[in-house]
This record gives structure tokens, sequence and C-alpha cells, in this order.
């Protein structure tokens, strides 16, 4: 199960890869608008929980912004992605105020969040992303007045009952447009969580390449093709042929979980 520990011992890993990897590559640097925490964690107790998000103004203007909430899921190859509805939606449950606020230059603001599961309610993980989003008056090359919408999320998970993750290693593939290894990861359990991944690459007893990947998270229920290895200046690219792919899952509050795979993995004669 996940606990609220795992919360506070991975906020400010996650908080940098969220931030560089998934929803905020759209967000334009002037905008100076931060948020903490960027990831909550929560389990539901007799059907309710309750956190809180601060919303941070770093620059030198007052801006209003509207908070709203909306389903999400990482795709297999693209990564987060917002979605129009979802059978894991925390928004019907979901409260939070203000929805509208006003933050003077240098000020923090906090928003509460609370959810209120029904009693009939089916166990499960149910998640949304609590975005920020305010509008910046702009003048086009015409001088006329345009509004630019900038956003930024903080993702919210909430436990009903007792769940766990649990990974496995489905296979390996080449990507020829990336030039990168991708390994296929299923969490076949019912709570979101990060695994990360020791791997080797062999061809017959020789060892080709191996590396470490940081934790990536990977939604309940669901997969995910993780890149291994990420193309270097100068570096030789690996050879067509066939190849076996060994490694480790790790994942846990303290790593605790340990998951072996094996799997074959073939570059064909045009990858390069």
């Amino acid at each position: 199960m996940i606990t609220k520990s795992s919360l506070f011992a991975s906020t400010l890993k996650l908080a940098r890869w969220v931030l560089l990897a998934t929803l905020f590559t759209s967000i334009p640097a002037q905008a100076q608008v931060s948020l903490s925490p960027m990831i909550i964690d929560l389990q539901a107790n007799r059907g309710q929980s309750q956190a809180s998000i601060n919303i941070s103004n770093s620059s030198d203007k007052p801006f209003r912004a509207r908070v709203y909430a909306q389903p999400f899921t990482y795709d297999r190859d693209t990564g987060f992605k917002t979605l129009t509805s979802s059978p894991n939606d925390l928004n019907p449950y979901l409260q939070f105020s203000p929805r509208e606020l006003v933050i003077p230059p240098g000020v923090t603001r906090r928003v509460r969040l609370i959810t209120h599961f029904p009693a009939n309610l089916p166990d499960g993980e149910y998640r949304s992303v609590v975005f920020t989003e305010k509008l910046d008056e702009t003048k086009d090359s015409n001088g006329n007045k345009i509004n630019v919408a900038t956003r930024i999320g903080a993702t919210v998970y909430v436990h009903q009952g007792s769940l766990s993750p649990n990974f496995v290693v489905d296979n390996a593939r080449w990507n020829q447009q990336q030039q990168q290894i991708q390994l296929l990861i299923k969490n076949i359990g019912k709570a979101s969580a990060r695994a990360a991944v020791k791997w080797t690459l062999q061809q017959g007893n020789k060892v080709v390449k191996q590396g470490n990947i940081d934790p990536n998270f990977i939604i309940a229920e669901s997969d995910r093709y993780i890149p291994l290895n990420r193309p270097q200046p100068k570096e030789t690219a690996l050879a067509a042929g066939e190849y076996e792919l060994n490694g480790e899952l790790v994942w846990g509050d303290k790593n605790q979980n340990k998951q072996k795979f094996t799997v074959k993995l073939t570059i064909p004669t045009n990858a390069n």
C-alpha cells in the first residue's frame, strides 16, 4: 500500500521529473508560477481525505488564477495526457477552495483539497490533475490585445481501500526514430507508483551496454514504454542483431520490492 511516507520521500525528486517530462512543457518560463507539492498521494479514511497545494508568485506583478481539475493518464508511448472522462476520475468527489484567487508579487497562497467518497463507491484509485491557470494579456504584431493561458498542474491520487502496485516487464523494442531501447513495463496492481530500472544488454556472453533508469510513474492496471538509453554524441551505434536484455525493476518506499526480468531484443538491419 502507498503510504504518506512515500509522498514525502519522493516529492522533491519527482517534482523535477514531472516538470520536465510530462505536463508542464508548454508553460512559458516567464509565467513565474510554481506549485508545491506537485504530486499528492492520499489514503481515504472513512471515505474522506484532505491536502493542500501552495501556489507561489515569484514575479513582480499580481496575477489572477483559476483552479480546476481534469482526469488524466499516462499513455503507453507519449506519457502524460489529460482525458475528457475516466472511470478513475477523482473530480466528482473532489472539492477545492478557493477556485479563483489573486496572488500578489512574492506571495504564496494555499488551495485546500478535500475528497468525499460515497459509501457505495468501489475500492480503487481515483486521480485528477489540479491545474492553476492564469491569463496573460499580450499584444500581437498588429497591436491587438490577446489572452494567453498558461497553466501548471499537480497530480492527485486518492486510494479507497488497501491497494498496492505490482510491476512486470512485458517486452522490449527498438525505437528507430529515437534510436532507443524501450522497455514495456506493466503495472498489474491497483495503485499507481514509480518503478526504477537496472538493466544490462548482452549479445551472447558479451555485455554491450548497461545502465540505471530513474523511477517513472506507471498508472495502475496500465503499461508504459520506458526509454533505457539516450544516444550520446560520438557514441557508437548499436549494431543490428539479436540481443538479450536482463535487469531488475525496483519500487516501494525503501526500494523493498524487486522483480528480475529477461527479454529478447531485435535491432533490425535498417535501424541506423
